[in-house]
């Protein structure tokens, strides 16, 4: 299904990216792994990679968040493995305020990373993509992308922005052996979340479980949270025969979120 294609996945140095990388890398295919972090921290995850799985792994560093450097990643892979065949749009941050409150270079960061960067990534891949007549592009959305939050404008701004570019794109490649689709996860054990998680314990002065009943209690009905393996695994089906004739589509993996 992947074995030997060449998956680039952004800001998969930790979290939700990472734990795709691995999914991919486990059924042999090549990875670029990219985002921000300690250099040695970065080395040592691209090295295991290698190590566990007998692929080749890259590390490209680019700001995802501009045009530039996202084509030449793209570039670079192409030359280092032959082809970018499974393009995983993932790099994403968060902050949160009311609208009145919100800072505007924030707002200017969030839609960057979460949507623009999505734009960039599969403007950069489908040339490639369509010369070889096969190839996938996963947006890594949010139950956000379909519901909204308070304190969260931009963040879901640019979730919503993902499905319209994933359905738009979906057409425009309809027919061509490529497909576009969004997954769409709620809460995910991430170790951002986890800081979330220990802050409002701090904050309310309860514990780390009660904090994590509670997030999970207001939006996620199965009270359980999605790994990044799951999401790796439904991102892996989207790549296989079975899902051919799936473009276009948001898919939720929320424990309920969005069944509400």
């Amino acid at each position: 299904m992947v074995k030997g294609r060449t998956v680039l996945v952004t800001g998969s140095t930790s979290g939700i990216g990472l734990g795709i990388a691995e999914v991919f890398a486990a059924e042999g295919a090549n990875i670029v792994i990219n985002g921000f972090g300690d250099a040695a921290a970065i080395e040592k995850e691209r090295a295991s990679l290698e190590q566990r799985f007998g692929i080749r792994a890259l590390y490209d560093g680019a700001d995802v968040s501009k045009w530039e450097p996202i084509e030449a990643m793209v570039q670079r892979a192409e030359r280092e493995f032959g082809s970018v065949d499974v393009v995983v749009n993932n790099a994403g941050i968060q902050f949160v305020a009311n609208i009145e409150d919100f800072p505007l270079d924030k707002w200017d960061a969030i839609l960057a990373t979460n949507l623009s960067a999505a734009f960039f990534g599969t403007r950069a891949a489908l040339p490639g993509m369509r010369k070889r007549g096969w190839g996938r592009v996963i947006n890594i959305a949010s139950a956000h992308g379909l519901v909204g939050s308070a304190g969260k404008s931009a963040y879901v701004a640019a979730k919503h922005g993902v499905l319209g570019l994933t359905k738009v794109a979906a057409l425009e490649t309809a027919g061509t052996g490529i497909t576009v689709n969004a997954i769409c996860p709620g809460w995910v054990k991430t170790p951002l979340v986890e800081k979330q998680i220990a802050d409002n314990a701090a904050k309310k002065g309860i514990s780390v479980q009660a904090a994590e009943h509670e997030l999970l209690e207001e939006k996620q009905p199965s009270l359980q949270f999605a790994t990044p393996q799951q999401i790796g695994g439904l991102a892996l089906f989207l790549c296989s025969d079975a899902a051919a004739q799936i473009t276009g589509a948001p898919l939720s993996i929320d424990g309920g979120w969005t069944a509400r």
